[in-house]
């Protein structure tokens, strides 16, 4: 089943998710839903959030951009419960966007490692440590666990900036490929 993605502004956008037990009631469909939703609107990480579910549970494919960064061909997992225990490394800019936020790409400056502990869908643990662009994206994905939009990462003054434009994009004044939910709007 593919979801409708939840838009900036909307309060569940901006909650600290739960975490989930083993015995979660429909977990291996929600996993399977997250990756068809997120290929279907041309991503590469989504988070339970931005299908409206306050959980800690996001993934990420790296195959679309696999041809610029070789590293990212294999690169598909699941993080349940997931925790960045250590950011360390060069702050490094790159420019970010987010399905959550059509149409807006910012420059965003992120720790290049991360120590993050977390399950896998089989219910393992691991404890490991990731770099450069894996980093980047999980740790996007990560914030949206959070609570924390990469809008947030930007300087002060340029998020004076950008207030007009996500306003905009809060009031459905966007373009979008894919189904979404805007702030105000019933979460099903």
């Amino acid at each position: 089943m593919t979801y409708p993605i939840v838009i900036y502004g909307h309060s569940i956008l901006r909650k600290v998710s739960a975490e989930i037990n083993n015995d979660y009631t429909g977990l291996n469909q929600l996993i399977e839903d997250l990756f068809e939703t997120m290929y279907n609107s041309e991503g590469m990480g989504l988070a339970a959030p931005q299908v409206g579910k306050s959980i800690r549970l996001f993934v990420i494919d790296g195959k679309p951009v696999a041809e610029d960064e070789p590293s990212l061909a294999d690169f598909k997992k699941i993080f349940i419960n997931a925790h960045i225990t250590e950011r360390c490394g060069e702050l490094q800019p790159m420019n970010e966007g987010c399905l959550s936020i059509p149409g807006l790409r910012e420059e965003v400056m992120r720790e290049s490692h991360i120590r993050i502990n977390y399950y896998d869908e089989n219910w393992e643990y691991h404890d490991e440590v990731f770099d450069g662009y894996k980093a980047r994206i999980i740790q996007h994905e990560y914030d949206h666990t959070e609570g924390v939009l990469f809008t947030d990462k930007v300087s002060p003054l340029r998020r004076r900036l950008l207030k007009g434009k996500l306003t905009a994009i809060s009031k459905g004044q966007f373009e979008a490929t894919y189904k979404t939910i805007l702030p105000g709007q019933k979460i099903k």
